[in-house]
């Protein structure tokens, strides 16, 4: 049930977003050189990596440093990618992976590797679902970027204070889980991006 509604509601929502998303694509384009998307491999259920869609809301290589962007502070956004970011229209493309199988709409967000490897045997449970592009987590942490920003080690902060909270987040989802609470999850989404 859970992976037709995922098919059903990505495939609506890449037809209504897509004069959107060309819109988008052309302020990219015009910003700054580079691809309209940046695509990151993320680990998904059961460990498998897989390339994660984004719209680039960074300039060209800038994931060759750090993998965290921390606010205002962070030069290597672009800005149409502070717009973007700021209104979380850069996950929209994700909707690709949902169709794909990837992800599903509501689900613990997917992790770089790097990361996923420092997770305790408890905290592993989170790949034993789908990835999704919401989730508590991604609601209660949508200003992970200013937290990070403020922090003196943003690394370590994150490491040691945020990961650990999301991935708390991220196993109450999955005890929870279910079609009404994925759909509590979506419509809080919405309300806290329009809030």
């Amino acid at each position: 049930m859970k992976r037709v509604f995922d098919i059903i509601f990505s495939f609506i929502g890449l037809i209504l977003l897509l004069p959107f998303f060309i819109i988008i694509a052309l302020f990219i384009a015009i910003d700054s050189r580079g691809g309209i998307f940046y695509k990151q491999i993320r680990v998904g259920k059961n460990g498998n990596d897989f390339k994660l869609f984004k719209f680039r809301s960074m300039k060209t290589n800038s994931d060759k440093g750090s993998l965290l962007t921390v606010g205002g502070r962070d030069s290597r956004i672009t800005k149409i990618g502070y717009f973007i970011r700021k209104y979380k229209i850069d996950e929209l493309p994700q909707l690709i992976n949902v169709l794909l199988g990837d992800m599903s709409l509501v689900g613990p967000r997917p992790e770089v590797r790097r990361y996923v490897e420092l997770y305790n045997e408890q905290q592993k449970m989170v790949l034993t679902v789908k990835p999704g592009i919401t989730d508590y987590a991604s609601i209660e942490y949508s200003n992970e970027n200013e937290l990070l920003g403020k922090a003196e080690n943003p690394e370590q902060t994150y490491i040691n204070e945020i990961m650990p909270a999301k991935l708390n987040l991220n196993l109450k989802y999955i005890a929870e889980q279910g079609m009404k609470t994925d759909v509590k999850i979506i419509l809080r989404t919405i309300k806290k991006i329009v809030g």
